[in-house]
């Protein structure tokens, strides 16, 4: 007689109930996880998407009747006559400049990330906890007082222009502060060890051994790090600019510091249309608006990270 005729009959029933149960207790774990994020990420998120096709109110908040208006003013304005349309030239300008600013930013830290991460992964196992601790640190300060540090830094009185000073290079201080400059610089140090982490984590899986074998070739170091290094780290780059481009992009605290209420980025817009503009549906419309371009680099890193899965399996 074969197993299943040997088995009881009820055997066969209880097998769908207890995998029936065993589901039913996985929803029940993750039932928690769900209501906080439908409540804390889906709700808000409904919200400014209702709020962004509303009518602005007389003193801030809404008007419950249908509008467009919004998302045109995000690209478009009119004169006081509502007869003449024209692009939003200031808002496309605070686009563009977050854009800018947040590459610049990847750029400078991964510039500077990667010599970082590869001295911390070429040190001796038990010396490299040291020094991401040391790299980490800066975390644990708070994002004002690194911001205020970097602004007593680069103002006209702070330690660079009197440096620069003391040593007879410049008469006269250099204008740092409130420019675009100082917005990249205090980013760049804000979000660095965002991108030296990812970098650390490749290199650390990195066999130095084809390194090795490149030399053995009489290749160059530069052709070693061009066509070893760099193609075997490019998914730790890749997540690094993702960590720092999608912050970096909706920063508020860091322009509004550094760039002196003058170089508004678009987390300074999104603010100043909920505060002083007292115009809700437009600051729904901008914030939707940098959802949709934190979504885009989102996709262009899904997109980097699986063709090489699809070039392997090919």
């Amino acid at each position: 007689m074969s197993a299943v005729e040997l088995a009881p009959h009820g055997a066969e029933t209880d097998k769908p109930k207890a995998a029936r149960g065993d589901i039913a207790w996985r929803w029940w774990l993750v039932a928690p996880a769900l209501v906080v994020l439908l409540l804390a990420a889906s709700g808000p998120l409904l919200i400014v998407l209702v709020y962004s096709f509303l009518e602005p109110g007389s003193f801030g908040g809404v008007v419950w009747n249908f509008s467009t208006e919004g998302w045109f003013q995000v690209f478009f304005t009119r004169d006081i006559f509502d007869e003449t349309v024209a692009p939003a030239t200031a808002h496309l300008d605070i686009f563009w400049r977050s854009i800018k600013l947040a590459l610049y930013t990847t750029l400078i830290t991964a510039i500077l990330g990667f010599p970082t991460a590869w001295f911390i992964a070429t040190r001796a196992p038990d010396v490299r906890p040291i020094w991401l601790f040391l790299v980490t640190i800066p975390f644990w300060t708070n994002l004002v007082i690194r911001t205020f540090a970097i602004q007593e830094v680069i103002r006209n009185e702070g330690l660079v222009n009197n440096v620069l000073r003391g040593l007879g290079i410049i008469s006269a201080p250099i204008q740092m502060l409130f420019t675009d400059f100082a917005i990249m610089l205090g980013m760049a140090y804000v979000f660095l060890p965002l991108m030296v982490l990812p970098l650390y984590a490749s290199m650390e899986k990195l066999d130095f051994k084809l390194l090795e074998a490149g030399y053995d070739l009489y290749a160059t170091r530069l052709k070693v790090l061009w066509h070893i290094v760099l193609p075997l780290v490019k998914p730790g780059f890749i997540a690094g600019s993702i960590l720092v481009f999608i912050p970096a992009i909706g920063a508020y605290v860091t322009p509004r510091i550094l760039g002196g209420g003058r170089n508004l980025m678009l987390g300074n817009l999104i603010e100043l249309q909920f505060g002083q503009g007292r115009n809700w549906p437009l600051g729904s419309a901008l914030a939707l608006t940098l959802l949709v371009i934190v979504v885009i680099a989102l996709l262009f890193y899904i997109r980097s990270t699986a063709q090489p899965e699809g070039r392997r399996h090919g």
